[in-house]
Order: C-alpha cells, then structure tokens, then sequence
C-alpha cells in the first residue's frame, strides 16, 4: 500500500505504517528529507550503531515443489465410514474430555468436535488474511522499515501465496463440513486473538503500533507450527481433515524458519530504547496467540443444553490457570528462546514480565 500511498488519502491504515515506528525519532537524510523505505540500518547494524549477526539462508529453495498451493489437489470430503468418522480427535479438544461434555448425545458430542473444527479453520483463514498477509506484503514490497536481503523480501511474495491458499483451503472444508454434516459454525464476529492485538494496540502510543502487529505476526508464525506439531495423525479423523492439517504444518514449518530469521533483522532496526519496548509486548502477545477464548466456548457450551453452572464448571476445570499456563509455556519455548538469543531477558524489567505471564 506504501508504494501508491495516493491512491489511499485518508486511509486509516497508513497511520499504522510500521516505517514510521522503525524510523529511528527525528532522522533524517543529508538532504533533510525522511530516510526512504528499507533505508534503516545498514545491513547487520543496529539502530544503536552496534553490528547484529544477521544472515539469511532461505527455507524457499524448493518451494515451486514443495508448497501446498503448488503441488496438493484439492482436499474434498467422502462420505464417513466406520474407519474415519470424527471430523476432529476429542483427545485435543479440551471441553470433550470433561465428563458433562462426554455424556452428551452422541450426537451433540459430534458437534463439539466439529465446532472445534469450525474454530480451527476461522482462526486459520483470519489470522492469515488479516494479520499475516498484511505483513508479509509489507515485508516483500519493503515498506516495513527494516532492511532485509533481496532474497528474503521475495520469499515473503512466497508466503503471502501459502497464506492466502491457507485461508482458501481453510474455508473451502468448513463449506463442505458444513453442507455435509448439516451443522452450522457457531463462531465470534471478530476473531479473540484480533481483539486482543487490537486491546494491546489501543493501549500503546500511537508509534508502536505498528511494531506490536510485527512481533505478533513474528510470535503467531513461530508458534502456529509447535500448535500444529500437537495434532497426531489420527486415523478416526476423515481423510480431508488429516491432509489439510498436514498440509498447512508442512508450510508452517518454513514460514517458523523465515521469521526466527525476520526477528533478527527486526532488532538490529530497532535502537535500545524500542528493543525493550518490544521484549516488553512479547509476553502480552504470546497470550494473545495462545490463550483459550473461553467467551466462545460458554456461548457454545450453553448452545448444549447445560446450565451455566455446568458451564462455568466446565471452563474452571478444563481451563484452570495452572493447566493454561503450562500449555503456554511448552507451546512458546522455541519462540522464547529465540528472543532470549537477543539477550532480552538481561534487562530485570522484561525478565518480570516473561517471569509475570508465566514463560519463565
């Protein structure tokens, strides 16, 4: 959008253009104009003047064989059979394992993994289209204020196709799950995780804005593959909902490896004073991606037919914070580490707050 900025006068999103919130305060050029697009630091030097050991090694070499979008058909539902008849394994649907959910109807127990299921695919297809591509798109057209390699700044064209087939994909089986089974997705106007990055947003000064929507796409990508890794292949789910998991962590798995690497050209950008603003939002933010929306899951609990008492019997069971927490910190140990690499917990104020959310 930068790049043909006068298409779009008074657009909302260009006062989130995260050039402006690298852009180190009042620098200019020799000429006294403001530094041109991806014209921050130089390449493996801070904002600070310190050198970053910074290098590039694509994980895209294949990718014309190896994507999704370039090689998988169409994944399309056949009518279930004894062998395969569960569209999600109740074993990573946490409300499914509580007895009050367990004793249900068989057939309403169905339709808690399918929600499950609905939820799985909305969170994939929004957080792609949304959030994901819009960075990636800024990251390929260079208008994200970090200098970055010409080789990574195409891979990022790469991304944004593996995405937007995400999305594609993601919709394409909640259709057919849809007109299949008869149930219709129960789901939130907004997805949580935007809501949240939008509370987080709201609460920043109006310059980091844009910074936080990075790291949280930069936290979401290195944390979506350790999610998908959870999901075991599991002979009872249909055939369609298998091979469209796999397929997404297969693409995952190199996007983590593209952003473990983004974070590191990220903080050479970034002088002190904006690194520790970053380290601070991290922890915020890995909550954001990975906390359960337990709003949606009462709503959907007392569309069964239980009280809210049950309700809220299920969500303080199943949900408790201990559980929550150790969830969340196995989940986000390899995105920890790459930050603690960036030796972010040597400062005591963002060591508490890691220590705070319980990452630590």
């Amino acid at each position: 959008m930068c790049g043909i900025v006068g298409l779009f006068v008074g657009c909302s999103a260009l006062a989130y253009c995260p050039r402006k919130a690298l852009a180190p305060a009042g620098a200019t050029t020799a000429a006294g104009a403001a530094p041109a697009a991806g014209a921050a630091p130089a390449a493996g030097a801070g904002a600070d003047g310190k050198q970053a050991d910074v290098s590039y090694s694509s994980p895209f070499a294949r990718w014309s064989e190896r994507a999704t979008v370039r090689r998988s058909p169409r994944r399309e539902l056949s009518a279930p059979n004894s062998d395969a008849s569960r569209y999600f394994s109740p074993e990573l649907v946490p409300v499914a394992r509580h007895p009050l959910i367990a004793e249900l109807r068989p057939e309403l127990f169905d339709t808690v993994l399918v929600q499950h299921l609905y939820r799985y695919l909305d969170f994939t297809a929004k957080l792609e289209t949304l959030v994901v591509n819009r960075t990636a798109l800024g990251i390929a057209q260079g208008s994200v204020g970090v200098e970055l390699p010409e080789e990574m700044r195409f891979d990022a064209y790469k991304i944004y196709c593996d995405e937007a087939y995400h999305a594609l994909f993601s919709v394409d089986l909640m259709r057919q799950v849809r007109d299949t089974t008869g149930i219709a997705p129960v789901l939130p106007e907004q997805p949580y995780f935007l809501r949240r990055l939008e509370e987080i947003q709201q609460e920043l000064p109006p310059h980091t804005r844009a910074l936080a929507e990075l790291l949280f796409v930069t936290v979401s990508e290195t944390l979506i593959s350790a999610s998908l890794a959870e999901l075991p292949v599991d002979s009872e789910i249909v055939p369609a909902v298998r091979e469209t998991i796999r397929d997404h962590a297969a693409d995952e798995g190199r996007h983590h490896v593209y952003f473990a690497a983004f974070l590191r050209y990220l903080w050479a950008a970034l002088d002190p004073a904006a690194r520790r603003e970053a380290a601070l939002l991290v922890p915020r933010l890995i909550a954001a991606f990975l906390r359960p929306d337990t709003d949606a899951v009462r709503a959907e609990l007392l569309g069964y037919g239980l009280t809210r008492d049950d309700a809220e019997q299920v969500l303080a069971e199943v949900y408790d914070e201990k559980t929550v927490a150790a969830h969340t910190r196995a989940t986000a140990k390899r995105t920890i580490s790459y930050f603690v690499a960036l030796d972010v917990l040597d400062d005591p104020m963002v060591e508490h707050e890691f220590r705070t959310h319980g990452l630590l």
